[in-house]
């Protein structure tokens, strides 16, 4: 067997026919990503693979610079200064040593569907891969809107900052229709979170600026976030994304509150009780206007950010040393959330993952005593981060189908900063036929092609059309 043949991950006859005839014709909605609509607009061609797929200046492929490090690539070959070609060998020497991990995988996956390079990333054959790849990458079909376009991706949900503008996507909004795709806002307000940052209240300026609110208290918070979330959904905003890396449930007073948010604001010491305090009574309040917007909450838990104390103070955040979290009671604590937002009828629709697989069943069950209103008015979120591989996926998709409805799941995303991840895609809609497929081998499901593959196409692709609404008027 060749690698990534056309049956890649499908070892069963239902499910080779659920993805050639079903998955794979469909388009793709990547409600979750981290590209720069800035870059999307500007459309310039990225000069070389190294650029494209490693690294561009200090943004680029964490997940990359982590096995790099680990093979004993210096530094400035991964995030620095080093010369580009070095890099790319450096990181095909890597990938060399990479099999059973996802990255070899995508990697050979992104040079097939993008570049049409059959042949394994070795030392001996870069050198004319890399020149193949470069030749291409400066063609229109390899400038960022080429690529999302000839990926057949209808929308494109960036990760943006409350405050923003948006002045970038008011530009590509003009453009839509000669794109052929919707680039559309997706609010995320890990900033506001953040009440024990020594730049916390240089940062209520600024989002106090962008609302033409003053803030000198809680309600004038909650009063600018309203005003922002009328502004994304101006723009086609429908969905909010939050980093929950801990969590514990801790009612207050509005008095309390307001007057922890001034010790946030006068960078006093501040207890951890203190800090679920101002959580807890942010997230009430932001599950309240994502309610009454109709727009979807994300909620990336249970995660160790910025492990590495030295390099994070280097190079900054989102550069590859983070982990998985071990709170494991943050399922139980989200549910005390989710019991008294209920109570006022406030709960809106929510996508749940952890980087923990651990907290998954308890999610699963937790999310089922409240599945009220809408389809699937609460999901259990794909397999996420380092949990983004054949196993993980299927764990997160037999979870899924064990204690909910599978049929409206709402699918994949990339989660990602480079414009060639969209065969992460195709690498989800391999495993989910091929899971489909041994559940109908077993007798499990009927043997009945038409009825399974409405399903897969469902998940790939109708179900987060219908659940986020964002074709709607």
């Amino acid at each position: 067997m060749t690698l990534l043949n056309e049956d890649f991950l499908l070892t069963n006859e239902m499910g080779k026919k659920l993805y050639h005839d079903h998955a794979a014709k469909m388009p793709i909605i990547d409600f979750h990503c981290h590209l720069n609509p800035k870059e999307i607009y500007e459309n310039h061609n990225y000069p070389n693979l190294t650029r494209i797929w490693l690294n561009d200046g200090l943004f680029g492929d964490h997940y990359k610079w982590r096995l790099m490090r680990t093979n004993g690539v210096p530094e400035n070959l991964i995030t620095g200064d080093g010369d580009e070609y070095q890099k790319f060998m450096a990181w095909t020497k890597t990938i060399e040593k990479a099999i059973g991990n996802p990255l070899y995988e995508w990697a050979h996956l992104e040079l097939k569907r993008y570049f049409g390079i059959d042949e394994p990333l070795t030392s001996e054959s870069a050198p004319r891969i890399w020149e193949k790849a470069n030749a291409l990458l400066a063609t229109d079909d390899f400038s960022p809107r080429g690529l999302i376009k000839n990926s057949n991706v209808k929308v494109v949900c960036t990760t943006d900052d409350p405050a923003s503008d948006l002045h970038y996507h008011k530009l590509l909004q003009a453009q839509e229709a000669e794109n052929g795709f919707k680039v559309l806002p997706a609010m995320r307000p890990d900033k506001a979170f953040n009440i024990a940052a020594t730049d916390f209240n240089d940062y209520l300026a600024e989002l106090g600026q962008a609302a033409g609110i003053t803030i000198n208290n809680f309600a004038d918070l909650i009063q600018a976030f309203e005003q922002r979330f009328d502004y994304f959904e101006a723009l086609g905003g429908r969905l909010s994304d939050h980093g929950l890396n801990t969590f514990h449930y801790v009612p207050v007073s509005k008095e309390q509150v307001d007057q922890i948010l001034q010790k946030g604001r006068d960078n006093a010491p501040l207890t951890e009780t203190e800090i679920d305090a101002y959580l807890t009574a942010l997230l009430t309040q932001l599950m309240r206007i994502n309610q009454a917007h109709d727009w979807t909450m994300q909620f990336h838990m249970n995660a160790i950010r910025n492990a590495n104390k030295p390099m994070f103070a280097k190079i900054g955040a989102d550069t590859g040393f983070d982990s998985m979290g071990t709170q494991a009671d943050i399922a139980a604590e989200f549910m005390k959330l989710l019991t008294a937002v209920q109570i006022d009828d406030h709960l809106p629709k929510m996508i749940l993952y952890s980087l923990n697989p651990n907290d998954w069943l308890q999610l699963a069950t937790g999310m089922g005593s409240f599945q009220e209103g809408p389809v699937q008015k609460i999901q259990l979120g794909c397999a996420w981060w380092f949990n983004d591989t054949r196993e993980g996926m299927q764990e997160q998709l037999t979870i899924m189908a064990h204690q909910s409805l599978i049929a409206n799941f709402v699918g994949m995303l990339t989660d990602s900063r480079s414009f060639l991840s969209y065969p992460r895609h195709e690498y989800f809609r391999r495993v989910l036929c091929n899971l489909v497929g041994e559940w109908a081998a077993r007798g499990q499901v009927p043997d009945d092609e038409a009825f399974l593959g409405k399903i897969v196409e469902d998940i790939a692709y109708n179900n987060a059309h219908e659940y986020f609404g964002f074709f709607k008027n």
